[in-house]
């Protein structure tokens, strides 16, 4: 197999910037593909959060932006063999949030800020004479950068044999701003069309990236089922003209981070064969989220931005009977709508000792839900792939979820009379559908003890590591180069 060149680019990256399962994908994959003999590296903003030592490597660059050149520097870190690239440009990045202010109002020039580092990207490619196979750029953030390689004139400079794929995590966020951006952009009134950019008269950013990309995937196949058939956000047919050349590959866990047996955030380790560390665990989270030192009632713990898509209008219509009605406990870790910020620190008041909600993101605290919880709920709208839930598996946290995207590929509902199963699955998207399912799952842990283990056992035997799904993106890859 010929070793490959690939440039990621990406607004986020574990561990350095984090908002969502973007940040994990490209803070795993790219060692994940290094492991199969690629040279990987990644190019992500240097943000005013980022606080790590790095080189500097390339200073001062040009990019030019329409007809305005803009000015910046390039620092450079080594982490796991990997090499990644910060684009410094404080103008754009120095500011608090990735993308938006404390209210969560996302930022005016957004679209600028994003375009400038697509083709900061492939600048610093250009500068330093660095000749890669595959740009592989990550939603509408860097999705330009697959225009870019074709309407940018970059004959005779290091990147002209370049081949472009986008991974898009999300459709619902798809970069849509408005005309006035097109100059700026570089991207060209003749591209400003049905067909490329043009979406009801505004630019969208995702729409053209999937134009002009060589090939595009999701993050898990249900997903792109999905998308092309009614939940595309209007982009079903987009998607659907690129043919052969738009999948889905499932995300990978990165069990090297997130695995009960070695696991250094949680307070015991354990395994499927040993689950005692489990218990302690258990405690530990009770005494971390002020709920009671109760080992009888099941914890459900709950990882997630406070979004509709999330589930959040369900929960919310529920929470308070299964509260007051039911003997379970609830941690809750997560930040975003401010109303539902307020209802549950309020839920935390009144409850004390069965709900405690933690505002914001903590990777300790993570660890600790993960680890400490029975049960793990995620009852989303819908879900590329989402990461959380494989993650519970690997720590005997069963997940409850709804049946879609990602959720549906890679948890196996429970079947009592068979004894077989990695968790709880309900598909109508309403909360008589949630609390239903929900009283199911207590009516098992509280009589069916021997069938508890049994799901747990199946569940952390479960292997979703990104060796499989590296593969995938590499036959991708291949497919783009017109490599066997």
């Amino acid at each position: 197999m010929r070793k490959l060149k690939i440039v990621m680019t990406a607004s986020e990256m574990a561990p350095f910037a984090k908002t969502g399962g973007l940040a994990d994908v490209v803070g795993s994959l790219p060692e994940a593909l290094a492991g199969r003999g690629h040279e990987v590296s990644v190019i992500m903003p240097k943000y005013a959060s980022i606080h790590t030592d790095m080189e500097l490597f390339h200073s001062p660059m040009g990019v030019w932006m329409g007809s305005k050149q803009e000015w910046c520097a390039v620092y450079r870190k080594k982490i796991r063999g990997i090499y990644v690239y910060f684009i410094e440009h404080n103008q754009f990045f120095n500011r608090d949030g990735i993308y938006h202010d404390n209210y969560m109002n996302d930022f005016a020039d957004n679209p600028m800020r994003f375009a400038f580092l697509s083709r900061a990207a492939m600048q610093l490619c250009i500068d330093k004479n660095y000749s890669p196979d595959i740009f592989h750029a990550h939603d509408w953030q860097t999705a330009l950068l697959n225009a870019y390689l074709y309407i940018w004139d970059i004959k005779n400079t290091s990147i002209e044999n370049a081949h472009s794929v986008l991974t898009i995590h999300n459709m619902a966020y798809q970069g849509t701003y408005s005309k006035e951006n097109v100059n700026y952009m570089g991207i060209g009134w003749n591209n400003f069309t049905f067909d490329k950019f043009e979406d009801h008269d505004r630019v969208n950013m995702l729409k053209g990236g999937i134009s002009f990309a060589e090939a595009v995937n999701t993050v898990s196949p249900t997903y792109a089922e999905e998308v092309i058939s009614g939940q595309g956000y209007g982009l079903d047919s987009t998607l659907r003209s690129k043919g052969s050349r738009f999948g889905g590959i499932l995300n990978g866990a990165d069990y090297t981070i997130w695995n009960p047996e070695t696991d250094n955030l949680i307070r015991a380790n354990y395994t499927k064969d040993n689950m005692s560390g489990k218990w302690i665990c258990k405690s530990h989270l009770q005494d971390r989220f002020g709920l009671e030192r109760n080992y009888t009632f099941p914890i459900f713990g709950i990882i997630s931005r406070f979004t509709y898509q999330k589930g959040y209008n369900l929960i919310s219509q529920i929470i308070e009977k299964l509260l007051s009605e039911t003997s379970i406990q609830i941690a809750v870790l997560g930040s975003g709508d401010k109303d539902i910020e307020e209802y549950f620190s309020y839920l935390t008041r009144k409850y004390q000792g069965k709900f405690c909600c933690h505002i914001g993101f903590s990777e300790e605290l993570a660890h600790v839900v993960e680890a400490g919880s029975d049960f793990f709920l995620m009852p989303s709208l819908f879900e590329p792939c989402g990461l959380n839930q494989i993650y519970s598996l690997k720590y005997g946290t069963l997940p409850i979820v709804r049946n879609t995207g990602g959720l549906s590929d890679t948890v196996e509902n429970c079947d009592v009379e068979r004894k077989s199963g990695t968790g709880f699955k309900f598909y109508d998207f309403t909360p008589e559908a949630l609390y239903g399912t929900i009283l199911w799952v207590l009516s098992v842990y509280y009589k069916r003890p021997d069938l508890m283990d049994i799901l747990r056992y199946k569940a952390m035997s479960q292997d979703f590591s990104w060796g499989r799904s590296a593969e995938r993106y590499e036959q991708m890859y291949k497919m783009v180069l017109g490599i066997s």
